[in-house]
C-alpha cells in the first residue's frame, strides 16, 4: 500500500518554534490539568476532550488550553476512515501522527476513535462486493493502524454506534457496508483483530441515547446489554462500554431506569467511560447565564445519576471549547447565537458545566 506518512521532525519543529505562548484567557481549571497533576494528593478521574489537529497547529490559544486541561484528548475525526484511508490502497496518517506527537510531547493520554463505524465511510468501500473482501479490507484496516500506534494509545472506540435508532434486539444494527459483508460478525472481528494487534490496549464499545425516558430509550439500553451480553458469551474481548452522553435539555433523565443498566454493566465486570459528553442548548433561552446554568444543572444530574452507580474511568468532553463544537452543524440555535455545549466559552473562559465537571473529579477522586 501506498502509505503517506507525516515528517515527525517537520512537526515537533513547529512545535518549537511555537514556544510557550502566555494562557490567555486561562481559568483555574489549569490547576487540576496536565500542568498539575504531581501536585494532586489523590489522582482524579482523569479529564478529556476531543481535538481537532487542525486548530491546535494553528490557534495557539487553544493549543495551550487543551495543554493545561487535558488528562487525555480523543481525535474528533483524525482517525476515523476517510482520513486514514482515502483510497483503497492509501493510508495517510500525516494528522493522525501529528495528535500522537503531541500527546506525547505534552504527557497526555490519547484514545483512538474508531476502527469500525457506519458513518463518514470514504467512497470507496462502496466497492466492497463480498464477505471476504469485507473481511480482509476491515481487519486490514485495523492491522494497519492499531500496530502503527501500539504503544502509544492505549484506549481505542473499535466499535462506534452499532445499533439503530430503535432496536428491536443486539441484532437491530446500523446498515454499513460491515453489515451489508459481514452482518453482526464485524463486530467480533473488529474486536478480536485489534486485541490480537495490541492486547494492551483497552477495548471500547461506544454507544449514545440510553439516559432518557421513553420506549426508544428503553429499547436501547436492552438491545446494548443484550449485545455485551452476548460478545462475553463468546469469549469476545472487551473491556469498557462508552456513554457518549450527549444530553438534551427536552429530554427527560430516567435515572432508576440508567441506573439499572449501568448495574448490568458493572455486573458483566466491564468499565465505563464517559466519551463526548456535551449538552445541546440550541433550545435554551437566550440569556447567557441562564442558559449556562441549564447546562450545568443538566450535566449535575446526568452525572450524579452515573457516579451513584460506577465511578467512570475517564470522562471526555466533545470539545473543550465553544469555539470549536460540531452542535451548530445539526443543532444551530434559530436566534443566530452561538451554542454553548462545552466547559469553556468561546474565549476559552469558564463556564459553570466545568465547575460541575470538576466537582465530581474531585469527589471520587
Amino acid at each position: 500500500m501506498t502509505i503517506k506518512t507525516h515528517t515527525r521532525r517537520e512537526f515537533l519543529a513547529s512545535v518549537v518554534a511555537s514556544g510557550a505562548t502566555g494562557l490567555s484567557g486561562m481559568s483555574a481549571f489549569a490547576t487540576s490539568g496536565t500542568a498539575a497533576r504531581g501536585s494532586e494528593p489523590a489522582r482524579l478521574i482523569p479529564y478529556g476532550s476531543a481535538v481537532r489537529a487542525g486548530a491546535l497547529a494553528t490557534d495557539m490559544a487553544y493549543r495551550q488550553a487543551i495543554v493545561a486541561n487535558c488528562d487525555i484528548i480523543v481525535p474528533e475525526g483524525e482517525m476515523k476512515w476517510p482520513d486514514l484511508h482515502p483510497a483503497r490502497n492509501k493510508f495517510d496518517f500525516e494528522k493522525a501522527d501529528a495528535l500522537v506527537d503531541f500527546a506525547r510531547q505534552h504527557k497526555i493520554e490519547i484514545r483512538g476513535h474508531t476502527l469500525a463505524w457506519y458513518g463518514g465511510m470514504p467512497d470507496w468501500t462502496n466497492e466492497i462486493a463480498s464477505r471476504a473482501d469485507a473481511e480482509e479490507e476491515l481487519v486490514g484496516h485495523i492491522e494497519t493502524v492499531v500496530s502503527r500506534y501500539r504503544g502509544d494509545i492505549p484506549s481505542w472506540d473499535v466499535v462506534n454506534e452499532p445499533l439503530i435508532d430503535w432496536p428491536e434486539d443486539a441484532n437491530s444494527l446500523r446498515p454499513s457496508i460491515w453489515t451489508r459483508q459481514l452482518g453482526p460478525d464485524y463486530i467480533p472481528i473488529a474486536l478480536k483483530t485489534t486485541a490480537r494487534v495490541d492486547p494492551t490496549t483497552r477495548l471500547v464499545l461506544n454507544e449514545y441515547d440510553i439516559e432518557y425516558k421513553g420506549d426508544r430509550f428503553a429499547a436501547r439500553r436492552k438491545a446494548l446489554i443484550q449485545l455485551l451480553r452476548s460478545l462475553r458469551d463468546r469469549d469476545v474481548p472487551l473491556h469498557a462500554v462508552g456513554l457518549q452522553s450527549h444530553l438534551f435539555g427536552d429530554r427527560a433523565l430516567d435515572r432508576d431506569a440508567l441506573q439499572a443498566f449501568l448495574r448490568e454493566i458493572a455486573a458483566l465486570k466491564l468499565d465505563v467511560l464517559i466519551t463526548e459528553l456535551d449538552v445541546i442548548d440550541y433550545e435554551f433561552p437566550a440569556d447567557i447565564g441562564e442558559r449556562d446554568a441549564r447546562v450545568a444543572a443538566i450535566a449535575r444530574d446526568y452525572l450524579e445519576a452515573v457516579f451513584e452507580v460506577v465511578h467512570p474511568k475517564a470522562l471526555l468532553t466533545w470539545g473543550l471549547t465553544d469555539r470549536y463544537t460540531w452542535v451548530p452543524t445539526w443543532f444551530k440555535r434559530a436566534d443566530g447565537l452561538p451554542n454553548r455545549p462545552l466547559p469553556l466559552d468561546a474565549g476559552l473562559k469558564p463556564k459553570p458545566l466545568f465547575d460541575v465537571i470538576e466537582g465530581f473529579r474531585r469527589k471520587f477522586a
